[in-house]
């Protein structure tokens, strides 16, 4: 006796390879939104545990830390160590130095932070450079409790308003289009033709930050140091008269 033998014909299995590829179709800008929104997250996270490492680094050491050599490659001799202070001129730019912080290097993109510090917060300790005349003058602090940071962030680089004013320290996330970042190869990815995003990868070229809303041209994310928390820190910390 035959067997009736059922299977699927050519058109059967075309058509069902067509409604798998339009429901996997329909899924991969889901997944990818949730993939980036977990990438914020994680450098948001990232950074704010960078603020806290430099504030737990100004009360041990009576300063901030100088900026990383963005130019040395993962791996190398100097990676991620700050340069020694002080932080003057093209030495108060570079990338986080995570290493001496004992913090990521990068953020969720693969890419390192940019970090800026003011001169001033990165002396060497008893320097006589405060930015103002302190009495008494502190003893365990580069800076003293009447000393201003220099960086501004505002909220674009043309006709912007004032987001914080006389920071002593911003960090910079360059985002998932990394325009103007600094890669684990020690080299800086092209800055691009955004205004607000060149102005966030200009170096030490002024004391101007741009930090506002994501848009499709801007993406980077920026966070920095009050200069009023920070003296509350070190004042409790015994660091500061």
């Amino acid at each position: 006796m035959k067997k009736n033998i059922s299977g699927f014909t050519l058109l059967e299995m075309a058509m069902v390879l067509m409604i798998v590829g339009l429901l996997l179709g329909g899924l991969m800008p889901t997944l990818s939104a949730q993939m980036e929104s977990r990438r914020i997250n994680e450098t948001r996270i990232s950074m704010g545990e960078i603020q806290d490492a430099l504030m737990g680094f100004a009360i041990s050491n009576g300063r901030l830390p100088c900026p990383a050599d963005p130019s040395i490659a993962t791996g190398q001799t100097g990676a991620g160590t700050e340069r020694t202070p002080p932080c003057i001129s093209s030495n108060s730019a570079g990338v986080l130095p995570w290493a001496t912080l004992g913090v990521d290097e990068t953020d969720a993109w693969g890419n390192r932070y940019a970090y800026r510090v003011s001169s001033d917060f990165a002396d060497a300790v008893g320097s006589t450079t405060y930015g103002c005349t302190p009495s008494p003058v502190p003893a365990l602090s580069t800076f003293a409790i009447c000393s201003s940071g220099t960086l501004d962030v505002l909220s674009a680089a043309s006709g912007g308003t004032t987001v914080a004013i006389d920071v002593p320290a911003v960090i910079i996330s360059h985002g998932k289009n990394a325009a103007g970042a600094y890669t684990t190869q020690g080299t800086q990815l092209p800055v691009g033709s955004d205004g607000d995003e060149q102005e966030n990868s200009d170096g030490s070229a002024d004391n101007n930050y741009v930090n506002h809303t994501p848009t499709p041209n801007f993406d980077d994310r920026v966070v920095w140091l009050s200069n009023n928390i920070l003296l509350n820190r070190m004042v409790t910390a015994g660091k500061l008269p």
